[in-house]
């Protein structure tokens, strides 16, 4: 209940403030289902400082401009509240999302579908299984502040609902930043994730060699020659998993991750890119044989996409290296293979290889109401001195097919087919499969 007020309070005194100013006097439109309905607030003395009508067409401008597209992306609020001079605006929105699923010839211990989690053994309890699934339904709040110190001020937060175990359906805050002067402030998707470079899919964990996770930050991001070209670096929250073995402790960590990227982007909007991302990690461990704290150094790269080839197919793809990066790569996040000890002599600690790419192309039956997506992803954790032994993970791949269609623009139903494969070290392999449909709103 604790966590629940935490969360749920600050969005009712939202409510309550704009409910207060609207009292005060407001002008209500209501436009075509493609704008939203933006409700123009009088405040103060009621004076009003430019035609409501302009504002509306202003503040709608905006709120498309700032919209971020991509995997996971919400729509952008049907629901505006404004001042008429457009100093400040926010916007209230949500997504309501039921996902039904079928596992048969392999069922994970999951609710996404995630190979390194395929059982190696296949018994009468994990043949099929049936899941329904409302907790990644989502509510945000989006607002726009026209500052005369620091010019134009955005700022972000949203909620789902899974921040305890399956099913329980405790709210977790996704992301809560500020955006202003190219830096953008608090909890965002990592920066090494490329948002575009991932087709939509109906399983909420996506590819397992792609990366969509969310982390607390400083970032600070650029254009130039006409939004062409864009460079970005941020200093992220660490998140470190290793097997210390007997002669090494965990410790706090000290040093943020540190990632840049260059991207490259052009066509009339800008909607194809390549981009290169990399990661530098410092992570801490204590020696206990010497008594004294020691680092071992993680990198990676990427090389990421989005295609657009006309209007009818668009390509996706993302290709990544790295040592000791498994909060980067989506099946390997959580499993203690950042670093390790090294069996032949257990004093010494290792940074372990792993690696990963996705391809996937998305046909536009008709473009932005009905399409067809399939792809192909695969992520390996390679042996390095003898660590790994035969039982343990060494590759995962994922394969998917999806039809998704807008019935409405905000209605959106989709289904979609799933086969991994899990191989460890020795050779073992097993594999699941899985049928999802979805039914999902935003508002």
């Amino acid at each position: 209940m604790k966590q629940i007020r935490h969360i749920l309070l600050p969005l009712l005194c939202a409510t309550i403030t704009m409910s207060t100013l609207s009292a005060q006097g407001f002008t209500y439109y209501e436009v075509d289902e493609y704008t939203p309905t933006i409700y123009m607030v009088t405040v103060g003395d009621g004076i009003q400082e430019c035609d409501p009508e302009e504002s509306r067409h202003r503040i709608t401008e905006e709120f498309a401009k700032t919209h971020r597209h991509g995997f996971q992306q919400a729509h952008n609020p049907q629901f505006i509240f404004s001042t008429h001079n457009n100093r400040f605006a926010l916007g209230i929105g949500g997504i309501v999302t039921l996902r039904t699923s079928y596992d048969f010839m392999g069922a994970m211990g999951n609710i996404d579908f995630i190979p390194y989690d395929i059982p190696m053994s296949r018994g009468y309890a994990n043949k099929q299984r049936v899941m329904m699934d409302a907790s990644t339904s989502r509510i945000f709040l989006k607002a726009i502040i026209n500052s005369r110190m620091l010019g134009s001020v955005h700022i972000y937060t949203d909620i789902d609902f899974r921040g305890g175990e399956a099913f329980s359906y405790i709210p977790r805050l996704r992301s809560a930043y500020i955006e202003v002067g190219g830096f953008t402030i608090g909890r965002d998707v990592t920066t090494f994730c490329d948002l575009s470079a991932a087709p939509q899919t109906i399983d909420f964990q996506g590819p397992n060699a792609y990366n969509f996770a969310f982390n607390e930050m400083i970032r600070y991001e650029h254009s130039f020659l006409h939004n062409h070209l864009t460079v970005g670096v941020a200093a992220e929250m660490p998140s470190v998993n290793g097997t210390y073995g007997e002669h090494f402790s965990a410790i706090y960590q000290r040093v943020p991750d540190g990632i840049a990227y260059i991207e490259y982007a052009w066509g009339e909007r800008r909607t194809s890119h390549i981009r290169a991302s990399g990661v530098i990690r410092d992570m801490y461990l204590h020696d206990n044989v010497n008594g004294k704290n020691t680092t071992q150094l993680g990198w990676g790269a990427q090389l990421s996409g989005h295609i657009e080839l006309g209007r009818w197919v668009d390509l996706y793809m993302n290709g990544v290296y790295g040592r000791g990066i498994t909060p980067y790569i989506q099946d390997l996040a959580g499993a203690p293979y950042d670093f390790a000890y090294n069996p032949s002599n257990t004093k010494d600690m290792q940074t372990m290889p792993m690696w990963g790419w996705q391809v996937a192309a998305q046909l536009n039956i008709i473009p932005g109401m009905m399409w067809l997506a399939g792809g192909y992803s695969e992520v390996r954790l390679e042996e390095h001195n003898g660590y790994l032994s035969d039982n343990q993970y060494h590759k995962g791949n994922y394969v998917f097919g999806n039809a998704f269609c807008n019935l409405t623009p905000n209605f959106t139903i989709a289904l979609e087919y799933l086969h991994g494969g899990r191989e460890d070290m020795g050779g073992s392999k097993s594999s699941a499969n899985r049928i999802s449909i979805m039914a999902q709103y935003n508002f």
